[in-house]
Order: structure tokens, then sequence, then C-alpha cells
């Protein structure tokens, strides 16, 4: 039962994903370069924001989970977006582009921060990096193009003097997560990775390898993103499953994030102005004082200042039930709001999500309901993270 609730949810946000990708990427699903390595180890493969994608392996996705948690995981995450941007305006730029401030990044520093609409709703969420001679800016795999073609043009309206690149095409990602992660990747890399913290990145060889490695990860553990030449993925991607990285899929990536309450762009935070990063719980990525203000900045100030609307929550069902994405939330038999994840958390042992509800209903310990068939089953309001790694040592 657990794993088709998993699987339900993957499948309602696969429905968003594909409904957010470009119409030609839908109709003929693209392929990451390992496809072929996917299937040969017995993945089942679906159709994901225009991405034939692993939902899981033979194990499944509890037991992948559990990988994750206990020792290491590998996924692919080449149908990810990678952009270049350097010249004398790029901090301008990408302080127009995202909502954090871009010019507090040190040298080799990481930045987690969303990618606004005019209504302070949100386009996508990023990671946006600081090499020495240029910024690195990491997107979503649905909204790849329609980013780059929003990062132009800014640059062009604003006539910034930037050189910007899409490098997507050119470059392979892996993302290696779990506690056995470090000394994995350690094992093939040529740079100390020990003194690199959470959200800081370093450059150097992987078996060879010239990469990008990068101190952060969408599970709740610890691990590491490595970007390199896309001719090089199969190889890296074999050398670290023979040396025991479990293979991992879609499937386990939503329940790791999930209780790690990590959210979703375009289904956790999306579009509308009702689910912007503030009301979310992610205001610490908005920098309303900043020295150049991001596209939508006076509707993100109006809303910092705006008691009411929606707020996103954690909860943890105290009944018998699944919660599924777009399933209602009510109190006391009124609509509320509804979910936009729920699944089993294999961790926590118990049914889990994260959903809309009316500011108020928002506080740890709000008792509220999820309708599930007609039938209102009980849920709890509860902190964010619902999980949370053990410290090290």
């Amino acid at each position: 039962m657990e794993q088709q609730a998993i699987e339900a949810d993957v499948q309602a946000k696969k429905r968003d994903e594909d409904a957010r990708a470009e119409p030609s990427a839908v109709a003929e699903p693209m392929r990451t370069v390992l496809y072929d390595e996917h299937v040969n180890l017995g993945a089942r493969m679906v159709e994901f924001g225009g991405w034939m994608m692993p939902v899981q392996y033979r194990k499944g996705i509890i037991e992948e989970h559990h990988g994750v948690r206990s020792g290491v995981g590998i996924f692919d995450t080449c149908h990810m977006g990678e952009f270049i941007v350097k010249g004398p305006d790029t901090v301008r730029l990408l302080q127009t582009f995202t909502t954090n401030n871009v010019a507090a990044l040190a040298e080799v520093q990481a930045q987690y921060t969303f990618i606004p609409n005019e209504e302070g709703g949100v386009r996508d969420d990023s990671i946006v990096y600081h090499f020495p001679d240029h910024h690195y800016v990491v997107v979503n795999a649905s909204p790849l193009k329609a980013d780059y073609e929003w990062l132009q043009e800014l640059a062009n309206r604003f006539s910034f003097d930037v050189d910007l690149q899409n490098v997507s095409d050119a470059t392979g990602k892996l993302d290696v997560q779990g506690p056995g992660a470090a000394a994995l990747v350690q094992k093939f890399a040529d740079v100390d990775l020990s003194p690199l913290k959470f959200y800081w990145a370093t450059t150097g060889r992987i078996d060879g390898v010239p990469t990008r490695i990068s101190r952060t990860g969408y599970t709740g553990e610890d691990g590491f993103e490595l970007f390199f030449p896309i001719e090089e993925t199969v190889r890296l991607w074999q050398l670290f499953v023979e040396n025991g990285a479990e293979p991992s899929g879609l499937g386990c990536r939503d329940t790791l994030r999930l209780e790690a309450s990590l959210p979703l762009s375009g289904s956790d935070v999306a579009p509308p102005a009702n689910r912007n990063p503030i009301w979310a719980g992610f205001g610490r990525f908005v920098k309303l004082d900043k020295d150049v203000d991001c596209i939508g900045m006076d509707a993100l100030r109006r809303i910092a200042q705006d008691s009411g609307g929606e707020r996103m929550i954690n909860f943890e069902v105290t009944g018998r039930g699944v919660p599924r994405t777009h399933y209602p939330i009510t109190k006391d038999g009124e609509v509320v709001g509804e979910v936009t994840s729920g699944s089993f958390g294999p961790t926590l042992n118990k049914y889990v999500g994260m959903g809309w509800v009316r500011a108020g209903l928002h506080e740890p310990g709000t008792e509220l309901e999820v309708t599930i068939r007609e039938r209102p089953v009980p849920i709890k309001v509860v902190p964010r993270p619902m999980y949370k790694k053990p410290k090290l040592g």
C-alpha cells in the first residue's frame, strides 16, 4: 500500500510537470544519456516533464529511500539546466532574475533562490553559484527553455552587459547523496572535500574528469551534485555504481525531499501570486532590501505585509488514508486549501504531506482534514522540517 501511495503521488506530479513542459517535449519525450543504463538495471521508466526518467529500479522506492538515508544513492539529473553568466553586469542581471541577494555570494559559494514573476509568484527555483570568473545558474528541467528565454529577455530589457551561455546540452549531472557520499566521492576526487561545507562548491577532477563539485542536494542528507562534460556521464555513473552507490529514481527522490520539507517547483511553489515563497515560509530566500530589485519585488513587499491569503504547511496524517496531490484540505467541513504533495514517508513511517491552507490555519498543532474518497481524514500541521539528518559524530 505504501509503495502504491508513493507511485500515485509521483503520477500526479508527473501530470503537473508535463503541463508546464514544452509541448514538443511532451509529445516526444527526451532521453538522458543514461537511458540505456537505467533500462539495463531494470528501471521502470516514465515520461516526466518531457523526459523519460526512472521512477524506481528492481528493489523498489522504499528500499531505495532507506538506501539513501543509511548509505549512498546516485541519481541521474542530466535533464536539469545549467547557464553560465559572465560580464560586468552579471550580478545586476541575476539580482533582477532571482529573489535572493546574489551580491552577497562569496567565491565558490552556492545560493538557493527563486525566479519570480511580476506578481511575486514562482516561475522556478534555482541554485546560483559564484565561480571565479562567472556565475553558474542551475534550473529545473521542465521550465529550462522558458527560464533561459526570460534571462535573455531581462538582459535585453535593461541593456545589461553580459555574456549568456546555455550549457545544458553539454553538461552531465549526477547527484551522489547519503551519509556515505563523502567517502565515495572523495575516493575518486583529486581535491580534499573535507573542508567543503554545505552550499559551497569547488572544482577538481573525478577519476580524471574535470568536475564542478557542489555540496548540495535534494534529499535532506549529506551529498554532492556533480557537473562535468556530458560525454563522461556513462563512465562516471558506472564507476559510482560499481563502487557501492545505489541507483535511485524519481520515486524515492520525491519521498526524501518531502520528508525533509523541501518544496517542489511547479507544485508546492507555483506561478499564482498566492503560492509565493514568502507565504510558503521561505521568506529567508527573498531579500526585500537588496541593492537591485528583482522582478516582482513590489508585489513581494506587499505580500510580506499581508496577513491574509494562504500559507504552505507540512502535515502528518493522524487518521487512516493516503493524501494525494490536489486533494481538498478542510476544516469543519469547509474547504480551506489543497494538498500539493502527499505520500508515505518511509523514514518517518507515516503518511505525510505539504499543502496550502487559509492563513491562520497554518500553525503547528492545527488539526485539519483531507478529503479522501469523499471522506474527511484527520491531519495535523507539523513543524518544518519533518526529517532532519543526524549530526555527524
